[in-house]
Protein backbone atom coordinates (compact mmCIF):
# COMPACT_ATOMS: atom_id res chain seq x y z
CA UNK A 1 0.00 0.00 0.00
CA UNK A 2 1.57 3.45 -0.89
CA UNK A 3 0.86 7.12 -0.44
CA UNK A 4 2.06 9.55 -2.74
CA UNK A 5 2.90 12.73 -1.33
CA UNK A 6 2.91 15.47 -3.49
CA UNK A 7 6.19 17.59 -3.78
CA UNK A 8 4.42 20.95 -4.67
CA UNK A 9 4.56 23.75 -1.84
CA UNK A 10 1.31 25.69 -2.21
CA UNK A 11 0.66 29.35 -0.63
CA UNK A 12 -1.69 29.11 2.59
CA UNK A 13 -4.24 31.01 0.55
CA UNK A 14 -4.07 28.68 -2.28
CA UNK A 15 -4.72 25.17 -0.32
CA UNK A 16 -7.26 23.22 -1.60
CA UNK A 17 -10.35 22.55 -0.35
CA UNK A 18 -9.36 19.39 1.75
CA UNK A 19 -6.27 17.61 1.78
CA UNK A 20 -4.42 15.56 3.65
CA UNK A 21 -0.63 15.75 5.38
CA UNK A 22 1.71 13.17 6.14
CA UNK A 23 3.05 13.78 9.24
CA UNK A 24 6.63 11.61 8.63
CA UNK A 25 8.19 13.78 11.78
CA UNK A 26 5.39 13.58 14.41
CA UNK A 27 5.19 11.95 17.60
CA UNK A 28 4.32 11.84 21.24
CA UNK A 29 6.01 10.98 24.20
CA UNK A 30 3.59 8.33 25.39
CA UNK A 31 3.29 7.54 29.22
CA UNK A 32 1.24 4.30 30.90
CA UNK A 33 0.97 3.20 34.42
CA UNK A 34 -0.48 3.63 37.92
CA UNK A 35 1.10 7.32 38.45
CA UNK A 36 0.75 8.59 34.56
CA UNK A 37 -1.10 11.60 35.71
CA UNK A 38 0.18 12.14 38.89
CA UNK A 39 3.35 12.34 37.68
CA UNK A 40 2.69 13.97 34.67
CA UNK A 41 1.11 17.11 36.82
CA UNK A 42 4.41 18.04 38.01
CA UNK A 43 6.02 18.36 35.06
CA UNK A 44 4.34 20.38 32.80
CA UNK A 45 2.02 23.12 32.31
CA UNK A 46 -1.43 22.31 31.60
CA UNK A 47 -3.77 20.54 34.31
CA UNK A 48 -3.23 17.32 33.67
CA UNK A 49 -5.86 16.33 36.28
CA UNK A 50 -8.14 17.41 33.90
CA UNK A 51 -7.31 15.25 31.03
CA UNK A 52 -10.51 13.21 29.80
CA UNK A 53 -10.65 10.26 27.57
CA UNK A 54 -12.71 12.70 24.87
CA UNK A 55 -10.74 16.36 25.41
CA UNK A 56 -7.20 17.80 24.51
CA UNK A 57 -5.14 20.07 26.24
CA UNK A 58 -2.29 22.34 25.20
CA UNK A 59 1.04 22.53 27.10
CA UNK A 60 4.86 22.95 27.41
CA UNK A 61 7.20 20.77 29.20
CA UNK A 62 10.03 22.82 30.95
CA UNK A 63 13.78 22.57 32.96
CA UNK A 64 13.70 23.75 36.50
CA UNK A 65 14.46 27.52 35.09
CA UNK A 66 10.88 27.60 33.08
CA UNK A 67 13.14 27.29 29.32
CA UNK A 68 10.56 24.99 27.13
CA UNK A 69 11.95 21.40 25.90
CA UNK A 70 8.54 20.54 24.32
CA UNK A 71 5.24 22.24 23.31
CA UNK A 72 2.67 19.87 22.98
CA UNK A 73 -1.28 18.42 22.51
CA UNK A 74 -1.93 16.21 25.25
CA UNK A 75 -4.93 13.47 24.88
CA UNK A 76 -5.97 10.25 26.55
CA UNK A 77 -5.61 7.07 23.66
CA UNK A 78 -6.15 3.34 25.17
CA UNK A 79 -6.04 4.43 28.86
CA UNK A 80 -2.35 5.61 27.53
CA UNK A 81 -1.16 9.54 27.74
CA UNK A 82 0.66 10.77 24.53
CA UNK A 83 2.40 13.96 24.26
CA UNK A 84 1.76 15.08 20.66
CA UNK A 85 4.90 16.91 18.85
CA UNK A 86 7.11 17.11 16.20
CA UNK A 87 9.84 14.77 16.77
CA UNK A 88 12.52 17.60 16.63
CA UNK A 89 11.57 18.31 20.15
CA UNK A 90 11.02 15.03 21.90
CA UNK A 91 14.45 14.07 22.27
CA UNK A 92 15.40 16.04 25.21
CA UNK A 93 12.13 16.22 26.56
CA UNK A 94 11.88 12.58 26.96
CA UNK A 95 15.41 12.45 28.31
CA UNK A 96 14.13 15.01 31.45
CA UNK A 97 10.76 12.92 31.75
CA UNK A 98 12.59 9.88 31.82
CA UNK A 99 15.03 11.06 34.57
CA UNK A 100 12.73 11.90 37.31
CA UNK A 101 9.96 8.98 36.20
CA UNK A 102 12.19 6.21 37.68
CA UNK A 103 10.71 7.73 41.01
CA UNK A 104 7.17 7.10 39.89
CA UNK A 105 4.66 3.88 38.72
CA UNK A 106 5.11 5.27 34.83
CA UNK A 107 6.23 4.11 31.89
CA UNK A 108 7.95 6.75 29.41
CA UNK A 109 8.89 5.95 25.81
CA UNK A 110 8.93 7.64 22.21
CA UNK A 111 5.63 6.16 20.37
CA UNK A 112 6.87 3.76 17.99
CA UNK A 113 3.98 1.94 16.36
CA UNK A 114 1.85 4.62 16.09
CA UNK A 115 1.75 6.89 12.49
CA UNK A 116 0.13 10.13 12.03
CA UNK A 117 -1.82 11.76 9.15
CA UNK A 118 -3.90 15.51 9.17
CA UNK A 119 -6.95 15.77 6.79
CA UNK A 120 -7.27 19.52 6.26
CA UNK A 121 -9.34 22.40 4.06
CA UNK A 122 -12.73 23.75 4.56
CA UNK A 123 -14.02 20.92 3.42
CA UNK A 124 -11.99 18.30 5.77
CA UNK A 125 -15.41 17.05 7.48
CA UNK A 126 -17.61 16.14 4.57
CA UNK A 127 -14.20 14.36 3.07
CA UNK A 128 -14.27 12.72 6.83
CA UNK A 129 -17.36 11.90 6.96
CA UNK A 130 -17.40 9.56 4.27
CA UNK A 131 -15.74 6.83 6.58
CA UNK A 132 -16.73 8.05 9.72
CA UNK A 133 -20.74 8.82 11.11
CA UNK A 134 -19.63 10.48 14.23
CA UNK A 135 -16.46 12.90 14.25
CA UNK A 136 -14.74 14.79 17.31
CA UNK A 137 -15.46 18.46 17.22
CA UNK A 138 -14.73 21.71 19.39
CA UNK A 139 -16.33 20.32 22.48
CA UNK A 140 -15.07 16.74 22.58
CA UNK A 141 -12.48 16.93 20.36
CA UNK A 142 -10.59 13.55 20.72
CA UNK A 143 -12.91 10.68 19.15
CA UNK A 144 -11.65 6.58 19.32
CA UNK A 145 -13.72 4.55 16.61
CA UNK A 146 -12.33 1.28 17.49
CA UNK A 147 -8.69 1.77 16.87
CA UNK A 148 -8.72 4.68 15.55
CA UNK A 149 -8.33 7.87 17.17
CA UNK A 150 -9.88 11.51 15.87
CA UNK A 151 -8.47 14.37 16.63
CA UNK A 152 -10.14 17.72 16.21
CA UNK A 153 -7.91 20.84 16.32
CA UNK A 154 -9.72 23.69 16.10
CA UNK A 155 -8.30 27.31 14.33
CA UNK A 156 -9.03 29.55 11.43
CA UNK A 157 -8.67 26.59 9.27
CA UNK A 158 -10.95 23.49 10.29
CA UNK A 159 -7.91 20.24 10.79
CA UNK A 160 -8.19 16.56 12.21
CA UNK A 161 -5.50 14.28 13.28
CA UNK A 162 -5.80 10.57 12.00
CA UNK A 163 -3.97 8.50 14.53
CA UNK A 164 -3.37 4.47 14.36
CA UNK A 165 -0.96 2.27 13.33
CA UNK A 166 0.81 2.88 10.07
CA UNK A 167 -1.12 0.13 7.98
CA UNK A 168 -4.49 1.11 9.19
CA UNK A 169 -3.93 4.95 9.30
CA UNK A 170 -2.88 4.52 5.26
CA UNK A 171 -5.61 3.02 4.04
CA UNK A 172 -7.84 5.12 5.69
CA UNK A 173 -6.23 7.91 3.53
CA UNK A 174 -5.82 6.53 0.48
CA UNK A 175 -9.93 5.75 0.34
CA UNK A 176 -10.78 9.40 0.57
CA UNK A 177 -8.43 10.43 -2.38
CA UNK A 178 -6.85 13.40 -1.17
CA UNK A 179 -3.81 14.82 -2.46
CA UNK A 180 -0.88 14.04 0.40
CA UNK A 181 1.66 16.86 1.08
CA UNK A 182 4.63 16.86 3.12
CA UNK A 183 4.99 18.16 6.72
CA UNK A 184 6.14 20.94 5.89
CA UNK A 185 2.26 21.90 4.87
CA UNK A 186 1.93 21.13 8.48
CA UNK A 187 4.07 23.71 9.42
CA UNK A 188 2.57 26.67 7.26
CA UNK A 189 -1.12 25.76 9.00
CA UNK A 190 0.72 25.98 12.29
CA UNK A 191 2.65 28.72 11.71
CA UNK A 192 -0.73 30.66 10.57
CA UNK A 193 -2.17 29.19 13.88
CA UNK A 194 0.36 30.57 16.36
CA UNK A 195 1.67 26.99 17.79
CA UNK A 196 4.69 27.26 18.41
CA UNK A 197 7.41 24.89 16.16
CA UNK A 198 10.84 24.03 18.16
CA UNK A 199 13.56 22.84 16.71
CA UNK A 200 16.66 21.15 18.45
CA UNK A 201 18.50 25.07 18.05
CA UNK A 202 15.44 26.61 20.30
CA UNK A 203 14.82 23.99 22.73
CA UNK A 204 15.34 25.35 26.31
CA UNK A 205 15.26 28.79 24.77
CA UNK A 206 12.06 30.22 25.65
CA UNK A 207 9.34 30.45 28.73
CA UNK A 208 6.31 29.68 28.21
CA UNK A 209 4.76 33.20 27.69
CA UNK A 210 7.39 33.95 25.52
CA UNK A 211 5.60 31.36 23.12
CA UNK A 212 2.05 32.26 23.82
CA UNK A 213 0.97 29.39 25.85
CA UNK A 214 -1.02 31.54 28.33
CA UNK A 215 -2.98 33.01 25.00
CA UNK A 216 -4.25 29.46 24.19
CA UNK A 217 -4.51 28.28 27.72
CA UNK A 218 -1.59 26.04 27.60
CA UNK A 219 -0.82 27.01 31.48
CA UNK A 220 -2.82 26.28 34.30
CA UNK A 221 -2.09 29.10 37.34
CA UNK A 222 -3.83 27.25 39.69
CA UNK A 223 -2.46 23.79 39.90
CA UNK A 224 0.07 24.14 42.23
CA UNK A 225 4.02 23.09 41.53
CA UNK A 226 5.51 21.94 38.79
CA UNK A 227 8.67 21.97 36.87
CA UNK A 228 9.56 25.69 36.18
CA UNK A 229 6.34 26.85 38.18
CA UNK A 230 8.62 29.59 39.61
CA UNK A 231 9.79 31.50 36.60
CA UNK A 232 6.77 31.13 34.59
CA UNK A 233 4.49 32.52 38.12
CA UNK A 234 7.00 34.95 38.20
CA UNK A 235 6.41 36.02 34.54
CA UNK A 236 2.76 36.17 34.55
CA UNK A 237 2.51 38.42 37.51
CA UNK A 238 5.93 40.45 37.66
CA UNK A 239 5.33 41.40 34.08
CA UNK A 240 8.78 40.59 33.45
CA UNK A 241 8.24 38.94 29.73
CA UNK A 242 8.82 40.97 27.12
CA UNK A 243 8.82 38.65 24.00
CA UNK A 244 5.70 36.85 22.30
CA UNK A 245 5.52 34.86 19.53
CA UNK A 246 4.41 36.36 15.98
CA UNK A 247 3.31 35.29 12.40
CA UNK A 248 4.74 36.92 9.20
CA UNK A 249 4.17 36.74 6.17
CA UNK A 250 6.36 38.60 2.97
CA UNK A 251 4.76 41.67 1.43
CA UNK A 252 5.55 40.47 -2.28
CA UNK A 253 6.32 37.27 -4.06
CA UNK A 254 10.38 37.16 -3.80
CA UNK A 255 12.76 35.35 -6.49
CA UNK A 256 16.00 34.95 -4.62
CA UNK A 257 17.16 31.70 -2.50
CA UNK A 258 17.14 32.18 0.52
CA UNK A 259 17.68 29.34 2.92
CA UNK A 260 16.25 29.99 6.27
CA UNK A 261 16.90 27.79 9.24
CA UNK A 262 16.02 27.94 13.28
CA UNK A 263 17.49 30.72 14.88
CA UNK A 264 17.84 33.33 12.10
CA UNK A 265 17.69 37.19 12.77
CA UNK A 266 14.70 39.28 11.68
CA UNK A 267 15.47 42.77 11.80
CA UNK A 268 13.41 45.78 12.74
CA UNK A 269 13.77 49.44 10.76
CA UNK A 270 14.56 52.20 13.18
CA UNK A 271 15.16 55.48 11.46
CA UNK A 272 17.36 54.73 8.66
CA UNK A 273 18.88 51.63 10.91
CA UNK A 274 17.82 48.22 11.40
CA UNK A 275 18.30 46.63 14.39
CA UNK A 276 17.83 43.24 16.05
CA UNK A 277 13.58 42.28 16.75
CA UNK A 278 13.87 38.38 17.23
CA UNK A 279 14.39 35.47 16.23
CA UNK A 280 12.85 32.51 13.82
CA UNK A 281 11.20 29.78 14.82
CA UNK A 282 10.11 27.91 11.98
CA UNK A 283 9.55 28.77 8.21
CA UNK A 284 7.64 27.96 5.25
CA UNK A 285 8.45 29.26 1.28
CA UNK A 286 5.80 28.29 -0.90
CA UNK A 287 6.64 27.51 -4.81
CA UNK A 288 5.52 31.06 -5.99
CA UNK A 289 7.79 32.61 -3.51
CA UNK A 290 5.93 33.72 -0.35
CA UNK A 291 7.65 33.33 3.01
CA UNK A 292 5.81 32.82 5.82
CA UNK A 293 7.88 32.91 9.01
CA UNK A 294 7.33 31.66 13.02
CA UNK A 295 9.36 34.05 15.25
CA UNK A 296 9.73 35.26 18.91
CA UNK A 297 9.83 39.13 18.81
CA UNK A 298 9.76 41.98 21.26
CA UNK A 299 6.13 42.05 22.31
CA UNK A 300 5.15 45.71 21.88
CA UNK A 301 6.51 45.53 18.48
CA UNK A 302 4.13 47.48 16.40
CA UNK A 303 2.04 46.17 13.21
CA UNK A 304 3.64 48.73 10.71
CA UNK A 305 6.93 48.43 11.20
CA UNK A 306 9.31 47.23 8.60
CA UNK A 307 10.86 43.53 9.23
CA UNK A 308 13.29 41.84 7.25
CA UNK A 309 15.57 38.84 7.75
CA UNK A 310 18.98 40.17 8.77
CA UNK A 311 21.14 40.53 5.27
CA UNK A 312 18.60 40.42 3.14
CA UNK A 313 16.60 43.69 2.09
CA UNK A 314 14.00 41.53 0.54
CA UNK A 315 11.79 40.11 0.98
CA UNK A 316 9.81 42.96 3.73
CA UNK A 317 7.79 40.70 6.41
CA UNK A 318 4.43 41.47 7.71
CA UNK A 319 2.55 40.49 10.81
CA UNK A 320 -0.15 38.24 10.35
CA UNK A 321 -3.21 38.43 12.56
CA UNK A 322 -3.03 35.45 15.12
CA UNK A 323 -6.50 33.58 15.88
CA UNK A 324 -5.72 34.33 19.64
CA UNK A 325 -5.38 37.48 21.79
CA UNK A 326 -2.01 38.18 23.38
CA UNK A 327 -2.75 38.81 27.57
CA UNK A 328 -2.20 43.04 27.92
Amino acid sequence: MTTSVENTLPSYDNLPDAFAISLAEYGAIALEGEEQSKYLQGQVTCDVNTLEDNNLLLGAHCDAKGKVFSVFRLINRQQTHLLLQPTASISKSLVELKKFGVFAKVAIEQTTDLAFYAVAGKNATTVLHQQFVELPNSLTPVLQVGSTTIVYLAGKLKRYLIIDEAKTVKRIINDFSLSIYSQALWNLIEINEGFALLAPETVSSYVPQMLNLQAIHGISFTKGCYLGQETVARMQYLGKNKRALFSLKSSSENNDSIVLQAGDIIEQQLGENWRKAGDVLASYISDDGIYYLQAVLVSDIDSTTNLRLKNHEQPLLNLVELPYKLAE
